[in-house]
């Protein structure tokens, strides 16, 4: 992106077409209507507004950008879309510090501006106004984009709060080995022993994970652990057993999922004590369908279901832990209007064993491995579902086994959409793949989990089960 604008007190002297002028007129947030977002010459201080109507102006300029670079309209940038939302430009967005606004303030006596803060951040200062903002890489079609159509209707594919479960009685699952191809035996087996090396080595990438998340990405973690006793070696992945659904995701009552589990170790994951601390949040309904097990039918979580959130899509990779029928009562129990099925091998021709491996579903981006998916009716179904609603990286299958498919959009702690990946993952994706999800993204946070993932045969996105 080219340059905002100058110094205020250099506006005066330049063609009132480039002075990018954002007119606040009050507190309100009725202030951000179609009408207010216009360019106008700001009064220099001392000098009274004329016709100008609005009580606060402020100046938006980039403070980073050299002199004489090239000036841009201010509707590429910024663009109301209705009261209290505005569309920001993804480079303005996602790379706020140089993208300031001086605040101006008119004196009712004489009727002249005064400068009052200078180079706010923008990012802040519509959030101080309660601006509801989406980040969009085209603001001019701005209302196209699916964040856009998100947040005038309340709904949110991420969210900022997840639930994680330490690995501290970590090893490797020979029950769960049998259909997935992404795990490998360790050289100490199955040992949890709390003193051996593969679950210090686990802990301390864990640790690290951790540490990028809440620090660096600013997402709210609330932290379990678990121990021999609960016979569990892979609770480290929590999304598998359940799922939370806001109320503006189902269209009626917010939800509380727990799943049938392929194997009894995992089964066991479904620990009292957690569900009763999810249940204090509030969810309305409580819908379990853990009693399928019985039934030897399965649906593991959003392993098996990678739900769009904000449009109702539900995609599900079928597989020995995901029962097409199960993924169908899902759908109707929580209002979802469409389910995209298919089957989708590795490199080695075996089935893939969870949906969320091979795809995963942003607010305005998806990645997915659609190579794996051999039918060719169920591939174009699926790349035209997801085509429809976001920007489609497609990802080889050598790029799935190191798991690019496993990555999940979060909310950071400035209410941006972030990706969360492993360096296994990251170092994967091309360097033009990384810039297209960027276009969409605030940041990509990653940590290297090289053990979980090799020996627990899940990444990151398994790692986090989100909080709605």
């Amino acid at each position: 992106m080219g340059r905002l604008g100058n110094a205020a007190s250099e506006h005066t002297a330049r063609c009132p077409s480039l002075h990018l002028v954002l007119s606040l007129l009050g507190l309100q947030t009725s202030c951000l209507t179609t009408t207010c977002w216009h360019q106008q010459p700001l009064p220099s201080s001392g000098r009274s507004a004329g016709s100008s109507k609005s009580s606060r102006i402020g100046v938006i300029r980039d403070a980073f950008t050299p002199f004489n670079a090239r000036e841009y309209p201010l509707h590429t940038t910024i663009a109301s879309l209705g009261e209290g939302q505005a569309a920001v430009h993804s480079a303005a967005a996602f790379n706020p510090q140089g993208i300031v606004v001086d605040e101006y303030v008119q004196d009712k006596a004489n009727g002249v501006y005064r400068l009052t803060n200078v180079a706010t951040d923008l990012l802040r200062l519509l959030q101080r106004e309660n601006i509801k903002v989406c980040a969009v890489p085209d603001v001019a079609a701005a209302s196209k984009q699916n964040s856009a159509k998100a947040m005038q209707r309340g709904a949110r594919q991420c969210t900022n709060e997840v639930l994680m479960i330490a690995p501290t009685a970590f090893g490797f699952n020979d029950q769960t080995a049998q259909d997935n191809s992404f795990m490998h035996a360790s050289r100490e087996g199955g040992s949890t022993d709390a003193g051996s090396d593969i679950t210090q080595h686990v802990l301390r990438e864990f640790s690290g994970l951790y540490r990028e998340l809440t620090e660096s990405a600013g997402i709210q973690v609330n932290l379990f652990q678990h121990t021999l006793s609960h016979g569990t070696p892979d609770a480290v992945f929590p999304n598998n057993w359940f799922s939370t659904h806001p109320a503006s995701e189902t269209g009626q009552k917010s939800a509380m999922v727990l799943y049938p589990m392929k194997t009894k170790n995992r089964a066991a994951e479904r620990r009292e004590d957690i569900i009763a601390c999810i249940q204090q949040r509030g969810y309305s309904n409580m819908f379990d369908m853990s009693s399928s097990e019985a039934s030897n039918k399965y649906l593991e979580g959003t392993g098996a279901l990678v739900p769009d959130r904000i449009n109702g899509i539900v995609y599900v990779n079928l597989s020995e832990r995901a029962d097409e029928r199960l993924a169908q009562q899902w759908a109707d129990q929580l209002g979802y209007k469409d389910v995209v099925t298919f089957r989708t091998f590795d490199k080695r021709s075996k089935a893939v064993y969870h949906t969320n491996v091979m795809l995963c579903v942003g607010t305005d981006v998806a990645i997915v491995c659609a190579d794996g998916v051999k039918d060719d009716k169920e591939r174009q179904r699926l790349l035209s579902s997801l085509g429809s609603h976001q920007t489609v990286v497609q990802i080889t299958s050598d790029q799935m086994d190191a798991l690019c498919g496993n990555v999940l959009e979060l909310e950071d702690g400035k209410g941006l959409p972030i990706l969360a990946m492993s360096t296994q993952a990251y170092n994967a994706f091309t360097e033009d793949q990384r810039k297209t999800m960027l276009k969409h993204v605030a940041a990509i946070h990653h940590a290297p989990i090289d053990t979980i993932e090799h020996v627990g045969g899940g990444g990151v996105r398994c790692s986090l089960a989100e909080l709605f």
